[in-house]
């Protein structure tokens, strides 16, 4: 279901504003990560990230809302998406 190429694992977390939280992630050490809570879940809002690590693709960028929503006790809530792809 998730990138091949290198295990994501989420770092660490924060809570950076109401309804934001920020990742670090093992894949992007250099870079910060952004989520903002929509309806019951998180999904990436923005990021700081930095040249000297790799581009960040469509199939990062899920597995890393997933890894925040099942820290965050969201996983469920995420899952069940409307715009999740099926």
């Amino acid at each position: 279901m998730f990138g091949e190429s290198v295990f994501i694992r989420l770092l660490r977390w924060s809570y950076s504003r109401k309804k934001m939280v920020r990742g670090y992630y093992s894949k992007f050490p250099n870079s910060v990560i952004y989520f903002r809570r929509i309806r019951r879940f998180y999904i990436i809002y923005t990021l700081d990230w930095d040249e000297r690590d790799p581009i960040i693709t469509n199939e990062d960028r899920e597995e890393m809302q997933y890894l925040i929503n099942d820290v965050l006790g969201r996983k469920s809530e995420y899952l069940k998406r409307k715009s999740r792809s099926m």
